[in-house]
């Protein structure tokens, strides 16, 4: 019975597995928070920082996608405080709606306090204004992704650039029609599709014509029609990177989205002060203040404390999807081209 059992033993020792070793923790570096006996200068790698970045200055792309009529390029121009938008610059009065949607990329160079910044606002002219609206994203779609795939060229020439040209879309800004009850068909499909690709950012257009109540109930309603369709719009609640981000950012998601805005770039005198607004036959809706309407969280929103993490979201989320699935489906590296081809003779 002895060597049986040695087999039966020795049977059951290759089945069961051996226990795995946990992972041999590095010790911490002995004084970690070592005291500096005088000043150094450490921290003024913040301001050599600052001064690299203020001399190549910053990109920003900004689209917006909504129907004809809400309320777009006047939104945009308030919110840069410029003539930015498409309509502004240049825009014929007897143009015609176009049959189908067209994309219109127009950059500018704003300065303010010595920091430069591209801005390329990338309109949509078409979008939802036909009586058949069946695939009308598609384009847009293409547009964004054609701005990875350029970028992604850039990124696998043997000579690259020492800084590419960033011309992917960092932001979209998506307009919701303020009709009180429900999103429509398309509101949806559109944000299924891109909220894959790009940051969208929900926005109720022309805010001031719904009473305060009307406003409350339809952003409830918008944002539950949102979470029962799964979509997800800016800022993600995976990609939150620490406590800090994630209390400021379910704040944003549970109260302010979608922004009920109202734009205008005219100034009106209100108690001895310029400000933007619009004149109705009861008083001015002041833009910039609260108690009338969102503009203001939404400047503050995506310029002043989510500009940078827009973009970091598209780099590092968005166009990283991208470029892994474009890698992938290829083996390695995109199709050469003629002018790659060129481009490789030339370097060689």
């Amino acid at each position: 019975a002895g060597p049986v059992e040695n087999k039966s033993e020795a049977a059951m020792s290759e089945l069961v597995p051996e226990p795995r070793q946990k992972p041999v923790v590095p010790m911490k570096p002995m004084g970690i928070n070592a005291s500096l006996l005088g000043y150094i200068g450490i921290d003024t790698i913040i301001e050599q920082m600052r001064k690299k970045t203020m001399k190549t200055g910053f990109d920003f792309n900004i689209m917006v996608v909504g129907q004809s009529g809400l309320g777009k390029s006047t939104l945009v121009n308030t919110l840069f405080k410029s003539q930015v938008s498409r309509k502004s610059s240049g825009w014929n009065r007897e143009e015609k709606i176009p049959k189908t949607v067209e994309i219109k990329a127009i950059g500018h160079v704003i300065e303010e306090g010595g920091v430069k910044m591209k801005l390329t606002v990338i309109d949509t002219p078409g979008f939802g204004d036909q009586i058949n609206n069946e695939n009308c994203w598609e384009p847009i779609e293409k547009y964004i992704n054609e701005q990875y795939e350029k970028f992604l060229k850039e990124e696998v020439n043997i000579a690259r650039k020492k800084r590419i040209p960033d011309t992917r879309v960092h932001c979209c800004l998506y307009f919701i029609s303020p009709t009180g009850h429900s999103l429509r068909p398309l509101d949806l499909e559109f944000m299924k599709h891109l909220s894959k690709v790009v940051n969208i950012i929900p926005v109720i257009a022309k805010a001031d014509t719904m009473t305060l109540e009307e406003k409350t109930e339809f952003k409830q309603r918008v944002r539950k029609e949102l979470e029962v369709n799964g979509i997800e719009f800016y800022p993600q609640k995976e990609f939150d990177e620490d406590l800090e981000d994630k209390t400021e950012n379910d704040k944003i998601r549970q109260e302010s989205m979608p922004f009920a805005v109202v734009g205008s770039d005219k100034e009106y005198q209100v108690n001895g002060k310029r400000v933007l607004g619009r004149k109705t036959p009861w008083g001015i809706i002041e833009v910039e203040n609260l108690s009338h309407c969102e503009f203001a969280l939404l400047r503050d929103f995506v310029i002043r404390t989510h500009l940078q993490d827009l973009k970091e979201v598209t780099h590092n989320i968005h166009y990283e999807t991208y470029r892994a699935k474009r890698l992938n489906d290829n083996g390695g590296l995109p199709p050469m081209t003629v002018e790659t081809e060129e481009n490789h003779e030339s370097n060689l």
